[in-house]
């Protein structure tokens, strides 16, 4: 019997022998771009932005500017997309394939066609005439349009995952729909909640295309390396991507480890 279950353990190993090349040569494909930047990185480019006032300044502004928005955006984000999350996860109606169309939108708009819309929409010659190109409001709308999709479909599923029942018998019992709603299903969805923000967050993180259009101004640090790119040369581009992506990875372990003791697995 040891011997038949060790075979089929063998075949089964041996049958993801091609899943395992699959796998093998996809994180390659993600892991050598990764390492390349930091093999051409120079710490002596580093050094000289460090010590020269005007770039350090335009450097500090630029990732003052970036994370504030990120996390600001993510933070409106939370508030307005779980009860659409909600609505979408539990309730039927006529209109919902055209409203799940339309916030999956950003996902196949190019950024700079996203950002054009933006400006159509909430500029100072827009239909809403706001006036937020090149302030750090439009900023953050640009995170907020091209990250909600990720946040909402993400935490949709997670509602989805609940059973329906034991909303059911909360109600049943005499808990009001809030009660059961911020006691219960919210604690049940954490984990996708925080694979929402996470996913917000980054996304934020990584715009560029729809803020060349909307908001090059106030600089974030993606149009930063652009610039430096185009003015300074690659080995600026380098060094400041290098720490950026430093910094965003560790922020992300921190996050996980973080929310991990309050979410309810």
């Amino acid at each position: 019997m040891v011997i038949v279950m060790s075979s089929r353990k063998l075949q089964v190993e041996r049958s993801l022998i091609l899943f395992y090349g699959v796998a093998s040569f996809v994180i390659l494909f993600i892991l050598v771009p990764i390492i390349s930047l930091f093999l051409f990185f120079n710490y002596n480019v580093l050094i000289k932005i460090f010590h020269t006032p005007i770039l350090i300044s335009e450097l500090k502004s630029a990732f003052i500017t970036t994370f504030e928005a990120a996390v600001l955006s993510t933070c409106i984000l939370v508030v307005i997309g779980v009860p659409v999350a909600y609505v979408l996860a539990r309730r039927e109606f006529k209109a919902k394939p055209i409203i799940e169309a339309i916030i999956d939108m950003p996902f196949v708009v190019p950024h700079p066609v996203a950002g054009i819309m933006l400006l159509t929409a909430f500029g100072s010659r827009g239909l809403i005439p706001v006036g937020i190109e090149d302030t750090f409001w439009g900023v953050v709308s640009v995170m907020l349009f091209v990250s909600a999709p990720l946040f909402i479909d993400t935490v949709k599923l997670g509602f989805m995952s609940i059973d329906v029942s034991i909303e059911h018998v909360a109600r049943s019992l005499g808990a009001s729909f809030y009660r059961t709603f911020f006691t219960i299903l919210l604690p049940l969805c954490s984990r996708s909640i925080v694979a929402g923000i996470i996913l917000a967050l980054a996304r934020s993180l990584s715009e560029v295309g729809a803020l060349l259009v909307l908001a090059y101004f106030p600089k974030t640090v993606n149009i930063l390396i652009l610039e430096w790119l185009d003015t300074l040369g690659l080995p600026y581009a380098i060094a400041v991507s290098c720490l950026y992506l430093i910094i965003i990875f560790i922020m992300f372990i921190a996050l996980r480890v973080i929310t991990r003791s309050y979410v309810v697995y």
